[in-house]
């Protein structure tokens, strides 16, 4: 099977904006004086809190925990005092928050020590060790990984693939870290294999990163259950549907997941997590971010703490250069706007993009012309003009019926359309009205 620049049907070619940290290698960020660690920071349940003012804590410590399946822990990401919980601002909405207060110390909670190799580890202790590590998806909607390596005894996976495509514009953190360390990556790989009892893995990068590739390859040449997938450069490449019938030529049925076709996706992050978390015994408490756009000052690749203000990682890169316009976590596709840069990082935090006031105008939407161009390019083969004007009406059964819920929300119409209609916004009204009636019935 060829496995040179594979691609999907649709899909649109946006400026990639990513030279300004591209070749900028990671630092890591300075130790925040203050964490405020959201407990609701990833798909499922949110967390309790477990911990109480006064409390003294530790680097890695469990501080918010729920015995719902579909959930994941959360700890501390550095050493201090507990001085607040209470209910504040997180980049996805107000949640129940763990204010700490750090003593600059660093200390490391007892249970942080290596849990051994990949190779000494059953695939039952290998799984144990990604729950309690609290480890989710870095790469999208932050989905518990430990969930996502469980599926039912009648989903047969026969393959993983790694998500290495980054096609959002900006973006260079899984980037950086094929580079700088591919080695974590490929043991993260080998242990969502073992996990799954299976030996065919791919990992997915774009070929606007051929230095990635290059240290890739370099780095599996003896690997002969991991194979490298260069993808042409589209978005939304990423997309872990589009990313499986780019390299497989699957198709996940409409409201569907990937192991209905047999296949696991993970984001290069998480699987350096995973190498993190089996090596050193250390519990995701920081990431990798790309903190760039044209209202930054020095753009750059930081290891930021799970907590730590917006505000403060902006200054270490220098601080605004203009007034912005606009503050997102993520990137200008998929990403969530924020109103304040008081919001704390948390484990989904791939940026944190800061335009200025020019860039981030939104154009005044005129009359849709029919052209066609949002269907054409519709990565899932959908009628965004459609489901957008019924939306638009509050027609939210007719949008139900044009499959809005399949929608994966890429913006991939919004930014092809020439009339600049709301379309992604709109559709997203209508997804959450049709989810919201279905849980009333």
């Amino acid at each position: 099977m060829d496995l040179k620049n594979l691609t999907f049907k649709g899909g649109v070619h946006p400026p990639h904006f990513k030279k300004s940290t591209e070749e900028v290698p990671i630092k890591k960020a300075k130790e925040p004086k203050i964490v405020k660690i959201p407990m609701q920071q990833h798909i499922g349940a949110p967390c309790k809190p477990i911990v109480s003012v006064g409390d003294k804590v530790k680097v890695g410590q469990r501080i918010g925990e729920s015995d719902a399946f579909v959930s994941a822990p959360i700890h501390s990401s550095v050493s201090g005092t507990v001085k607040k919980v209470a209910q504040m601002n997180a980049p996805t909405g107000k949640t129940m928050t763990v204010v700490i207060e750090s003593d600059g110390k660093n200390e490391v909670h007892e249970s942080i020590k290596s849990k051994g190799t990949v190779e000494s580890l059953s695939k039952e202790e290998i799984l144990n060790i990604i729950k309690e590590a609290g480890i989710t998806g870095l790469g999208g909607a932050g989905f518990p990984t430990h969930v996502k390596l469980s599926p039912p005894p009648d989903k047969k996976i026969d393959t993983v693939i790694l998500n290495g495509a980054e096609c959002e514009p900006y973006l260079t953190a899984d980037h950086r870290l094929m580079l700088e360390s591919p080695e974590k990556v490929i043991k993260g790989l080998k242990a969502i294999l073992k996990v799954l009892g299976i030996s065919n893995g791919y990992i997915a990068i774009e070929t606007n990163k051929p230095d990635a590739i290059e240290a890739m390859e370099k780095a599996t040449k003896n690997e002969s259950d991991i194979k490298i997938a260069t993808l042409v450069t589209k978005y939304p490449q990423g997309d872990e549907k589009r990313l499986i019938n780019a390299v497989t030529g699957r198709e996940v049925p409409s409201g569907g997941l990937p192991m209905d076709v047999g296949l696991v996706v993970n984001n290069v992050g998480t699987a350096a997590a995973i190498a993190d978390a089996i090596e050193t015994g250390i519990p995701l408490v920081e990431r990798i971010a790309t903190i760039t756009g044209s209202a930054i000052k020095e753009p750059k690749n930081l290891i930021i703490k799970v907590g730590t203000p917006f505000k403060d990682i902006i200054e270490q890169c220098g601080g605004f250069s203009e007034k912005p316009g606009k503050i997102v976590m993520g990137g200008p596709m998929m990403g969530l706007a924020q109103f304040t840069d008081e919001v704390p990082a948390i484990k989904g935090t791939s940026g944190i993009l800061v335009l200025n006031e020019k860039d981030a105008k939104i154009p005044e939407p005129k009359d849709c012309i029919r052209c066609g161009k949002c269907v054409d390019i519709c990565p899932v083969n959908l009628q965004p003009l459609f489901i957008s004007r019924f939306s638009l009406k509050d027609m939210y059964d007719m949008a139900e019926g044009y499959h809005a819920l399949d929608c994966i929300e890429c913006g991939s119409c919004s930014f092809i359309c020439p009339s600049k209609r709301p379309l992604l916004q709109s559709i997203r009204v209508a997804k959450r009205e049709i989810i919201s009636k279905r849980r009333k019935s």
